[in-house]
């Protein structure tokens, strides 16, 4: 009669014997495979991405340093010198160097104004029970479905009407206006996120409500302003159809409405150098914003849904 041998129990290093429980069985492989074929397909996705985004940028670059005979002869070659004329002469004789301080004045004004405003109606809206206080919220997010094409021809009066026609502070004013839907609504959110107990320790120790938002809150609302303010300098800087119809102005053009200058004005004989090194100035302030505010964006995007 045959009989089965039960095996020995292998010997434990604290000395305490082996039990069944203590051996997990191995993960299944069926999903292990899943998991590496949709992280393998994933990555590859990200990297097609990446370079679809990524070649056209460096493509740009590498075309502002060519002359005009080489971006047409080879346009994917490497440059065989280094053209730095093309940038002095766009940033020259091509006001560049103009347009470039008047969409800084522009940009920067209307950013700061967009944030304090913005920043003060969230806050009330998110933190105080008021009537009327729904009804003023909701006001902001049908601005953000309300067309900028919709509303040219009578901003275009309204603006006219006040004397801001062709003014630096009257277009500040025009892309505060643009702005405030999306800040509000995105600061709103933000704000019901941050703990109430902070502020009503502020007013206990006898702090107003004004120096309770500067002081105490506004900071704690820091990547949130980040996230928002760099989404609207991105909608700010590239903004092409407001200055076009309330800044017709020469000498104070912005960047966008003087890169469609520097493109028409020579006709057929255009200066194509010198348009993509225009264009690579452009895009630089964007790009270095982004890179270096850019872990302050993804903070900002998940402190909602972290908190």
């Amino acid at each position: 009669m045959k009989t089965t041998e039960t095996p020995a129990p292998l010997p434990a290093e604290s000395g305490a014997p082996i039990t069944k429980t203590d051996i997990k069985p191995p993960p299944p492989l069926k999903e292990k495979k899943e998991g590496t074929v949709l992280n393998v397909f994933s990555h590859g996705v990200l990297v097609i991405w990446a370079f679809m985004v990524v070649m056209p940028l460096l493509w740009a670059v590498m075309t502002s340093f060519k002359d005009d005979r080489s971006i047409f002869s080879s346009p994917w070659s490497l440059p065989d010198s280094l053209h730095f004329d093309n940038w002095s002469r766009a940033w020259t004789q091509a006001n560049m160097s103009d347009y470039f301080l008047n969409t800084v004045l522009v940009v920067g004004g209307s950013l700061i104004g967009t944030l304090v405003l913005g920043s003060m109606a969230a806050y009330v809206l998110a933190r105080f029970d008021f009537p009327g206080n729904r009804f003023i919220y909701y006001l902001f997010i049908g601005g953000m479905s309300f067309p900028i094409m919709l509303a040219l021809v009578p901003l275009f009066y309204v603006v006219n009407n006040m004397g801001l026609l062709n003014t630096i502070h009257g277009l500040i004013l025009v892309y505060i206006a643009y702005s405030l839907p999306f800040t509000v609504f995105f600061l709103t959110a933000f704000f019901r996120t941050l703990p109430t107990s902070i502020a009503e320790a502020a007013f206990v120790d006898g702090a107003s409500h004004s120096r309770t938002f500067f002081q105490i809150m506004l900071p704690m609302a820091k990547p949130g302003l980040i996230s928002v303010g760099i989404f609207n300098f991105l909608g700010q800087w590239n903004q092409y159809m407001l200055p076009t119809v309330l800044n017709t102005d020469p000498d104070k053009r912005v960047l966008t409405q003087g890169l469609v200058q520097l493109a028409v004005s020579q006709g057929y004989k255009g200066d194509w150098s010198g348009l993509f090194a225009g264009l690579v100035m452009a895009m630089l302030p964007v790009l270095a914003a982004y890179i270096v505010f850019q872990r302050q964006v993804v903070q900002g995007l998940t402190a909602g849904a972290l908190k």
